[in-house]
């Protein structure tokens, strides 16, 4: 345990996703490394490791469950896989922070917080926007009563980029319900500070009509619509392939005022030129807009590991969203409000 001072971690996904974290853990966390990094193509598994100065890399993680020097684990692997890979290293004792969406069903999440309880370990879900300086803020104004009380908690994301095959299939992706509104669901729940009663789900296939006919159940368009068991109205708004740019806002609506937070310019300078008019740099990606907050979520979890102390984002919030995601796609297929 805590081999040189420092907590031993091992990345399982050598994504995006998963090297901002380890990159976190290896460059700006002084008290955290990474010890293993795993994925199931062994040249990103050592192409990471070389970068991060691990110490092995593997395509199996099964092989990293019983080295002592490991205290923790990323789980940035694809959804599907999230389950199976808590459950086993949540049994070896490992802390485990778990990328969303946290699972495909609400069963999966439901067996991965109970194992994880019945070993005693911690479990945090990445939910990197409530660790956002702006959002936390935000969510501070709206705790004060400087807008009055909440009335409408709105949230988008748009992704530019264009879908990868395997998110085309429902059955395997949950649509972008789950990989571009998960954040939003668990934004508007963390800011109405109550759990949706109701959901309504309206989606199309707007940008992506070459695979309509393979797979007729994606939509790379959704507007979901409802209101919270305290009486909060919510509109959450997703799409996918928009080009122009990564963008991601809320906005709070209360008796009192507003409340606008999230940005979509990429540097805070204007130009004004005849001909074109005022232009302004568009954020290309989320991993440049929540840099600051993926490198707080990281310092979290490893204090919480440190200090033996609940994570601000828990299995329970990674369950919620799932939960709405299946809601959601079913309202999209029944055309119905569902209740939660």
């Amino acid at each position: 345990m805590m081999k040189n001072d420092k907590l031993g971690i091992c990345l399982i996904g050598a994504g995006r996703a998963g090297m901002i974290h380890a990159r976190n853990y290896h460059e700006r966390i002084t008290n955290a490394d990474i010890l293993c990094v795993v994925d199931a193509v062994e040249d990103a598994a050592a192409k990471a490791a070389q970068e991060l100065e691990a110490e092995s890399f593997g395509t199996d993680y099964r092989n990293v469950l019983d080295n002592k020097n490991i205290d923790a684990v990323v789980v940035a692997a694809p959804t599907n896989l999230h389950k199976q890979i808590v459950l086993d290293f949540a049994n070896a004792g490992k802390r485990i922070f778990c990328e969303k969406p946290m699972g495909v069903t609400v069963a999966e999440c439901d067996e991965m917080i109970n194992c994880c309880k019945n070993n005693n370990v911690l479990l945090q879900i990445g939910f990197m926007r409530r660790h956002d300086e702006s959002f936390l803020m935000a969510r501070e104004r709206v705790e004060s009563g400087d807008i009055g009380d909440v009335v409408l908690v709105q949230s988008c994301t748009r992704g530019p980029s264009k879908p990868k095959p395997w998110m085309y299939d429902i059955s395997r992706s949950n649509g972008i319900l789950a990989e571009v509104n998960s954040h939003d669901i668990d934004s508007v729940r963390w800011f109405a500070n109550s759990e949706m009663k109701t959901v309504y789900a309206i989606a199309g296939n707007y940008r992506n009509r070459e695979v309509a006919e393979q797979y007729p159940d994606y939509y790379d368009n959704v507007v979901v619509s409802g209101i919270f068991q305290n009486g909060i109205q919510y509109v959450i708004t997703g799409s996918s392939y928009v080009q122009y740019g990564y963008d991601s806002r809320m906005e709070i609506i209360g008796t009192k005022g507003r409340i606008q937070v999230g940005r979509n310019d990429k540097l805070f300078c204007n130009c004004t030129t005849p001909g074109v008019g005022t232009s302004t740099p568009f954020i290309e990606s989320w991993t440049s807009l929540f840099r600051d907050a993926y490198l707080a979520e990281d310092r979290h979890f490893v204090e919480c590991v440190l200090n033996n102390t609940e994570p601000k984002v828990t299995g329970l919030d990674g369950r919620m969203a799932v939960r709405i995601v299946e809601v959601g796609n079913a309202s999209i297929r029944e055309g119905k409000i569902k209740e939660v």
